[in-house]
């Protein structure tokens, strides 16, 4: 099987000074910021160098191509926005999550995630990395939010954890992408208290 496009082996290997982190971060919010506004397709390294202020040079020593430093972008945009809450409670680990991944979507990675969305049917390897980043990463933290309530005797038996997992990340994404409507703490509140808590709790 090959190996995965979002692997360290695309990352072209450091020369000379150690690599500046806040330079990458500076460099990775450039490219979002230039992907919410044109889309992936006409992203440019130039655009992205253009809105950092850096040379074109300064990324190709960082990123081998527009698909590694979307793909970076998205890793570490999931690994910084998508901390797990352990709150205790089954009910407030839904809602810190869900409502903190809502005001992420509703900044400009949300436009950005909008251009992503739309190219994936078009882009196999951008596809397949997009999920294998930021898709398994809300996942995965759904998953555990759920197995502690299962720990703490909150969930049914029979809770159909899996198809929480799915509606609770659709639901945002469905007002993102389709109706435009704002994403809420009262939204947020509406989607634990109304449809994911009577799925898989118990005494509801």
């Amino acid at each position: 099987m090959a190996t995965p496009v979002y692997s360290e082996t695309r990352t072209t290997p450091q020369r000379g000074r150690p690599r500046d982190a806040s330079r990458d971060d500076a460099l990775r919010q450039a490219a979002l910021e230039v992907m919410a506004e044109v889309g992936y397709r006409a992203l440019t390294m130039d655009a992205v160098a253009a809105r950092a202020r850096a040379g074109k040079a300064t990324i190709y020593r960082r990123w081998e191509s527009k698909l590694d430093l979307v793909i970076d972008t998205c890793t570490q945009l999931a690994q910084q926005n998508l901390a797990e809450p352990d709150t205790g409670s089954l009910a407030g680990d839904l809602r810190e999550f869900l409502a903190a991944f809502a005001a992420f979507l509703s900044g400009p990675s949300g436009k950005a995630a909008q251009a992503l969305v739309g190219e994936l049917p078009h882009e196999p390897e951008l596809a397949s990395a997009f999920r294998e980043t930021f898709l398994t990463t809300q996942r995965d933290v759904l998953r555990g939010i759920l197995e502690r309530a299962d720990g703490r005797g909150e969930l049914r038996p029979d809770a159909p954890r899996g198809m929480a997992v799915e509606i609770a990340g659709a639901a945002l994404i469905y007002r993102l992408m389709l109706t435009g409507d704002p994403l809420d703490v009262p939204f947020v509140d509406r989607v634990v208290e109304q449809v994911l808590l009577p799925l898989v709790a118990k005494g509801q």
